[in-house]
């Protein structure tokens, strides 16, 4: 179990003197759309992870249509071990890698094309105020990507310079 003094992830507004940084658009409240356009959710807070001193997720209230989609895609399965992903009443939260998303700051929305609804749908979520684990955020990104071989080496050094974390593609360049 993680404890409390190694948390990985901090809410952005649970710590004192982090903020948006001036040239980042503060998403929180924006919708989030999938690979097909369609809303997901919502975001709710930005992680902050403090080594690398930079948000590195989003993390979204998703929706009750996902959530309602999640629960047919699991009665449906028929394969075993799939029920240890069921989640369980009130679990309506999901973390998204910002280097996944793209922030679309005309419209106030948040996209990510790379990750359609059923995948969101399937995806495992947390209650919201919930501790993530680095093992939740590793299974969370192998599921996104579809590739079981990412792992972490069960240590967090380095772990946010993959590309799924680099978010530079929204940064402008400092003067």
């Amino acid at each position: 179990m993680m404890t409390h003094t190694n948390k990985n992830l901090y809410n952005l507004d649970e710590l004192s003197g982090y903020k948006v940084a001036e040239n980042y658009s503060d998403v929180r409240g924006w919708d989030v759309k999938d690979a097909n356009n369609r809303i997901i959710g919502k975001v709710d807070h930005l992680l902050v992870n403090k080594t690398a001193e930079r948000v590195v997720y989003l993390d979204v209230e998703v929706d009750e249509t996902l959530i309602e989609e999640g629960h047919d895609a699991y009665q449906n399965q028929v394969s075993e071990g799939v029920h240890e992903f069921l989640n369980k009443e009130g679990e309506n939260h999901l973390i998204i890698p910002i280097g996944m998303t793209i922030i679309d700051e005309k419209n106030k929305l948040v996209n990510t094309q790379q990750i359609d609804s059923s995948t969101f749908s399937k995806a495992n979520r947390f209650k919201k105020g919930d501790v993530i684990d680095f093992e939740y955020e590793l299974n969370l990104l192998r599921h996104y990507r579809g590739d079981n071989t990412i792992h972490g080496s069960n240590s967090v050094d380095g772990f946010y310079d993959r590309e799924e974390f680099n978010n530079s593609f929204h940064h402008r360049d400092l003067e």
